[in-house]
């Protein structure tokens, strides 16, 4: 069994401090193999940002696999975002903004989503989606998870623009064998098969919400469980309870690949379907 913790938008500058040791203590309590972070680690790309983004994944018992989202190249500094946007997030985060993480039987591909001409829509280049596409298809008994800041499907009343490239990115994603995608950036929860290719295969996606920011949307501040072992997959979206003053699993669903896609097999026994 291979377990991922999938985090995104700690937004570290507008962060709710209260919540850094509950979070820490929930992550490291969950014996991941790989802790996934799905960008905004900053909220304004501001080196003392950087620097608690840099702590809080020196303090991860487990290993990481981290990609940059929006807030984390300069937004109000133009020459800096023009011409050298990932410049401190490569000095305190990672230089790697391709990173690749194979574990048994699971491909964990992390790609770059952010457009540092738009800012807040992102794109996928096709460099980027043939680099993915060619790692996908070389290995088809493996369970392939993409991992991106920027969500691939509109969600309804977001208000923010789908990035560019993304039908073109899940057509091609979803032909080459991707079978789960991670993804952030809007602050609230989502999982379930709402990215379709226009082949007809589906992808799963789990977008996580918000781990510590105080920016919410209505939703409490939460990350993911993950757990693959074979052709079965457990889901649990971990929630900040206040009145328990930690996070506590407030979703549990269950998930069987038939080959071809994963499908859904339900909540367990007496636990809500929020997905």
């Amino acid at each position: 069994m291979t377990r991922i913790v999938h985090l995104s938008d700690l937004h570290f500058g507008r962060d709710r401090p209260e919540l850094y040791q509950p979070l820490l203590q929930a992550v490291n309590g969950a014996g991941a193999d790989l802790v996934v972070l799905s960008g905004d680690l900053t909220q304004r790309a501001r080196p003392a940002q950087f620097r608690a983004a840099q702590g809080f994944l020196a303090a991860l018992n487990a290993p990481s696999l981290v990609v940059p989202g929006n807030h984390d190249v300069p937004l109000y500094n133009l020459a800096l975002r023009l011409l050298t946007p990932f410049r401190r997030y490569r000095r305190a985060i990672s230089h790697d903004l391709f990173p690749v993480r194979r574990l048994p039987g699971v491909l964990v591909i992390g790609i770059n989503t952010v457009d540092p001409y738009r800012w807040q829509r992102g794109r996928i280049r096709r460099a980027t989606l043939d680099r993915v596409c060619a790692l996908a298809a070389a290995d088809p008994a493996e369970t392939v998870v993409v991992v991106a800041h920027h969500p691939f499907e509109d969600v309804p009343d977001s208000g923010k623009r789908l990035m560019r490239g993304a039908q073109r990115a899940v057509d091609r994603m979803a032909a080459s064998g991707v079978g789960l995608v991670l993804s952030g950036h809007l602050h609230s929860w989502r999982a379930g098969h709402f990215i379709e290719s226009h082949g007809g295969r589906r992808m799963l996606q789990i977008h996580a919400g918000t781990g510590l920011s105080s920016r919410l949307r209505a939703e409490p501040n939460d990350f993911a469980r993950i757990d693959i072992s074979g052709d079965d997959m457990c889901l649990e979206r971990w929630a900040y309870d206040d009145a328990a003053g930690g996070f506590t699993p407030i979703l549990h669903k269950r998930y069987r690949s038939d080959g071809a896609e994963w499908l859904g097999l339900g909540p367990s026994a007496g636990e809500p379907d929020m997905s």
